[in-house]
């Protein structure tokens, strides 16, 4: 859709500039009263690699702008994928931004945050009135870089940023088949061969997939009434659930009881608690023997992308991690 200028939307505007992907910063500076003064960013950009020059705006009705205006030196931080709170907190209006965080001290007295994918300290150079922003243009005068993920903004939230395979998928054998970038076999090949690094263990502790699935999910809570358990198996064990209970009663690794309301509900025993602790400890070893073969910060971007999948296709899994999930589901389904 083309917007006439005759009848230009402001925010049909800014919705459409939101499908440029930034990344997002947080521009520091000290008031004139010494005090640190920041906010969150994302129309910085570079100007010139010699001399090297950086640029960002301030909306002329913001807070801050009086510091900043005045102030010689300025800091530009890149966040890194896991700063997103850090990155809210420093959006909002009218609190202590900095209450709690362990600063650096840059140039002219410059506050710096820890844990940036960059960051740059910069002298005011210029600044230019432009529309309803005024342009800051900072020269470089120190940096530094680590090798974390950037945080993304794209469309009005926040996205995160990977590295793409350098080589494309190759074609399918034979036509008509799948190939090895279709998504049934990217997440079944991965299941098998992340459960071949722990299904030692649970051969070990004579256990089968299943018993190990329903044993850990069961610490999830002191005691699981059997709508709960219908919901964690729901999908996962329809055909193999009651015979996967009755195994794990028997070798006394779980209780079936009846609760003061007459309901049946299950709990692990201490024996069954102590393996299932055990067997999660081993699982969560070989997760970051395996996540530690990614790039940085790729197993963050894995896990939030794998969360929206299992979001899609199993929309009420939400309900067995938040405590409120019940209430929602049922208002949902109600």
């Amino acid at each position: 859709m083309t917007a006439e200028v005759a009848a230009f939307d402001a925010g049909a505007f800014r919705k459409a500039l939101g499908s440029f992907a930034t990344g997002v910063t947080i521009i520091t500076t000290r008031d004139a009263a010494g005090e640190p003064v920041g906010l969150t960013v994302n129309s910085f950009n570079s100007v010139s690699l010699n001399p090297p020059l950086v640029l960002w705006s301030l909306a002329n009705n913001a807070m801050s702008l009086p510091a900043f205006r005045d102030a010689e030196y300025w800091a530009v931080h890149i966040l890194s994928s896991d700063q997103e709170d850090l990155s809210t907190r420093f959006a909002k209006r009218g609190e202590n931004k900095f209450a709690d965080l362990e600063l650096e001290t840059g140039s002219g007295g410059i506050p710096l945050l820890p844990g940036c994918s960059a960051r740059f300290q910069c002298r005011t150079a210029s600044s230019y009135q432009g529309g309803d922003h005024l342009i800051f243009i900072g020269e470089v005068v120190a940096f530094d870089h680590y090798d974390n993920a950037p945080l993304v903004f794209h469309g009005g939230r926040y996205a995160h940023a990977t590295q793409r395979l350098a080589n494309k998928p190759g074609e399918p054998y034979l036509a008509g088949s799948f190939g090895e970038d279709f998504l049934g076999y990217l997440l079944g090949r991965s299941h098998f061969r992340f459960f071949s690094r722990i299904r030692p263990h649970l051969s070990e502790a004579g256990l089968s997939d299943e018993e190990f699935y329903v044993l850990s999910a069961m610490t999830l809570k002191p005691q699981m009434t059997s709508s709960d358990l219908d919901k964690l198996t729901a999908g996962v064990l329809d055909h193999c659930c009651e015979q996967t209970l009755t195994t794990l009663i028997d070798r006394h690794l779980l209780l079936r009881e009846t609760d003061a309301a007459g309901a049946v509900c299950f709990r692990l025993t201490e024996r069954g608690r102590e393996l299932a602790l055990k067997l999660i400890s081993v699982a969560k070893a070989v997760e970051s023997q395996v996540l530690a073969g990614l790039g940085p910060d790729e197993d963050t971007v894995l896990k939030s992308l794998l969360n929206q999948l299992l979001g899609v296709l199993d929309p009420d899994v939400g309900s067995l991690w938040h405590p409120d999930g019940e209430a929602k589901l049922a208002q949902r389904n109600g």
